[in-house]
């Protein structure tokens, strides 16, 4: 079948995005909530995440989650947002009312760490009607202890190993939600999807790399 033309329509003002690598369209997309996404950026910028044209928003950040944090981003967001809810320092029936707050606020779903243990996700999965996503590091993770305990989607984080983890997993799991670090290169994110995962997160420049480049358009306009 022949690519159809896609119409593309901006303006003067909001052509400057940030946008996700287009091998990530090649993915199947997970839906979540009756929303078709394939693409996560990786941010709790609320700047960013109001001019990027990812699908959903991957909300973890490395401090104890917050309510006044996850609010915040969901009410900035015009696109779903899949929120952290603990998993390191955070546990237990904080997590679970983390979970609860953070579907009160309009969270598409919510993201436990890979030190969660399977008692709390189960708590948290008897308490919220939004997905439960778990990260995974490798490929030796109980990937059905986390499927009992009330896990909808993996969240595969394994740096450069991660389309080996996420070939192993999914040869082990065929029908299984899979989200996967794309990595650094359109080659990294290809391999990945061939892999098997169903959606890329992409992390973003940050907003000094991408004041850089905007100040470097301005030197050479000499302004």
């Amino acid at each position: 079948m022949e690519n159809r033309h896609l119409p593309t329509i901006t303006g003067d003002l909001r052509a400057h995005i940030v946008a996700v690598p287009e091998e990530i369209w090649q993915c199947s997309g997970i839906v979540i909530l009756g929303r078709r996404i394939k693409s996560l950026i990786f941010t709790t910028d609320i700047a960013i995440i109001r001019n990027t044209n990812a699908d959903a928003v991957l909300a973890v950040y490395p401090f104890t989650p917050q309510q006044v944090i996850s609010h915040a981003i969901i009410q900035a967001s015009c696109i779903p947002v899949l929120c952290g809810v603990g998993g390191g320092i955070t546990g237990g029936m904080r997590t679970v009312r983390l979970a609860m707050d953070a579907e009160a606020q309009g969270a598409s779903g919510v993201v436990v760490n890979a030190p969660m243990g399977n008692d709390t996700i189960s708590m948290v999965a008897n308490s919220i009607d939004i997905p439960i996503v778990a990260t995974v590091l490798n490929e030796n993770t109980d990937i059905q202890a986390r499927l009992d305990a009330g896990v909808s989607i993996l969240n595969i984080s394994a740096a450069e190993r991660t389309p080996e983890v996420v070939r192993s997993i999914r040869e082990r799991f065929p029908k299984i939600p899979i989200i996967a670090t794309g990595g650094p290169t359109g080659a990294t994110i290809a391999a990945t999807i061939a892999a098997g995962a169903n959606c890329i997160s992409y992390t973003p420049p940050s907003t000094k790399e991408l004041f850089s480049h905007k100040m470097d358009d301005y030197r050479m306009k000499g302004i």
